[in-house]
């Protein structure tokens, strides 16, 4: 669910195995396989963990005693109802864990400061551990981890209990931060094996879902990503999934631009962007066809990182260029001479739509925020009832000529966009309005918005490259 201040602790999870298999029929047989791990860390403890935490002041005091839904506790900016900062010296995880194999079972404890975990009243570690940054920001969003390992037995409940004492519990003036947690990974076989289980199910399925994800490791608040794959062994189990079955799905639960060298290699790829605890059955959702898949790409996505227009950010000599001027985002791919993979504004559901005809009708003199609306005739000329993103972007005659000098000008600009939703063979019609500021330019002269005369037009389609139709437009000053 993303990391940083997007980060929630919901009181329960839908996983996308519980959403389909709650959502299909009995006759349906699910086969699941982990496939490939994304994490450096281990994941929080959750799977037979009934967990509380507890955090007391230096008299051992009780402030708060409260359900843990898994092993991590993070707060930045803000503790608990009756957990005051400044008298707060620990805190605790404690409750039981049922295993569901037999093994040797791998835990994990993160913080900064001193830790003792215990399992069934034996102590198993205690130490201290220290920050592996200066960053006062990554110390809460990416404690040290610490791993130690426990032969459990199937089905026999143990008690589990990890004590934290802080060292230091502000990140800047007045801004409380507490981070540290209990994680866990059952008895697991190697990469390598748990990769040739996936695909010898996969081979063996209809139809194969194939769930990848980045993780609040790689992308979160405070730090930037290194670069835009996925992280660990996915790349490779998709592509040795889709190579023994044609019927590949690829959801991708993802907050931002992902490379995906395998993407013309699957039959669909679905994005998720981080849908939080209900996710599994929205999921199932769009699978089965309950619902469609209605968004849109709100940014462009490179096949690779190093195609993107601006990659690096950083300041140098303590100044930061915008050598790229007005060509940021779908308006620098334009320009460029690069293909991305996906372009801003795509995005496919479940049926098909002519886009039959546009007229614009300007607004009066008198109107200095519009310039006028846009009436778009669609129509669903599909099987199923579906949700169409209609999107027009402004063009300007001078910038699209191929003799223009207005090479650092966007060729085109979103104006504005709607949503229409039809039954099959209905057609519909969508206003959108038409912003004044979708004709003007910054005029660093006189410090104001300055409405450019030269000839436009709005091109209107399915993304900002996709486009149907083509509507001259007036500019009527107010």
């Amino acid at each position: 669910m993303g990391g940083g201040t997007a980060t929630v602790f919901p009181p329960h999870v839908v996983t996308p195995l519980a959403g389909l298999r709650a959502a299909l029929p009995r006759e349906v047989e699910i086969v699941h396989a982990q496939g490939a791990d994304p994490r450096t860390n281990l994941t929080p403890a959750l799977h037979g963990f009934t967990l509380r935490s507890q955090f007391r002041d230096s008299a051992g005091t009780v402030m708060a005693d409260l359900p843990q839904p898994d092993g991590k506790v993070q707060m930045f900016g803000s503790m608990p109802i009756g957990v005051s900062s400044d008298r707060l010296r620990s805190a605790r995880i404690t409750g039981s864990f049922t295993p569901d194999r037999t093994g040797e079972h791998t835990f994990a404890v993160s913080g900064h400061g001193h830790l003792q975990f215990a399992l069934d009243g034996r102590v198993l570690y205690e130490a201290h551990l220290a920050p592996d940054s200066d960053d006062p920001f990554l110390a809460v969003m990416s404690p040290s981890e610490a791993r130690l390992t426990a032969h459990l037995e199937a089905g026999r409940t143990v008690d589990v209990t990890l004590d934290y004492v802080p060292t230091g519990r502000d990140v800047g003036a007045g801004i409380p931060a507490l981070s540290f947690g209990l994680g866990h990974r059952p008895p697991t076989r190697p990469d390598e094996d748990l990769l040739r289980e996936a695909v010898d199910a996969a081979a063996r399925a209809d139809v194969a879902v194939v769930v990848v994800a980045t993780t609040e490791e790689v992308e979160s608040e405070g730090f930037d990503r290194t670069d835009l794959r996925l992280p660990g062994r996915q790349d490779e189990l998709v592509a040795r999934v889709a190579a023994v079955n044609p019927r590949t799905i690829v959801v991708v639960n993802t907050g931002s631009p992902v490379e995906m060298p395998w993407r013309n290699d699957v039959s669909a790829i679905l994005l998720t962007w981080f849908p939080g605890q209900e996710a599994g059955h929205a999921l199932a959702d769009i699978l089965l066809g309950a619902a469609e898949p209605g968004g849109r790409l709100p940014t462009t996505w490179p096949v690779k990182a190093e195609d993107c227009p601006v990659l690096d950010p950083r300041p140098a000599d303590g100044v930061l260029r915008y050598e790229e001027g007005l060509l940021i985002g779908y308006a620098a791919w334009q320009r460029g001479q690069t293909e991305p993979a996906y372009w801003f504004g795509h995005g496919l559901g479940y049926t098909e739509w002519d886009y039959e005809q546009a007229e614009f009708i300007p607004c009066g003199s008198g109107s200095s925020d519009v310039l006028g609306t846009l009436r778009v005739q669609v129509r669903n000329v599909g099987s199923r009832a579906g949700r169409e993103v209609v999107q027009t972007y402004v063009e300007s005659a001078e910038a699209a000529s191929p003799t223009s000098s207005l090479t650092l000008t966007p060729l085109r600009r979103l104006a504005g966009f709607a949503t229409v939703q039809a039954e099959p063979g209905q057609s519909t019609t969508v206003e959108i309005t038409v912003p004044r500021r979708a004709v003007q330019a910054w005029d660093t002269a006189t410090g104001t918005w300055r409405t450019v005369t030269d000839e436009h037009q709005l091109r209107t389609g399915r993304s900002c490259v996709d486009l149907l139709l083509r509507t001259p437009i007036t500019v009527i000053f107010p």
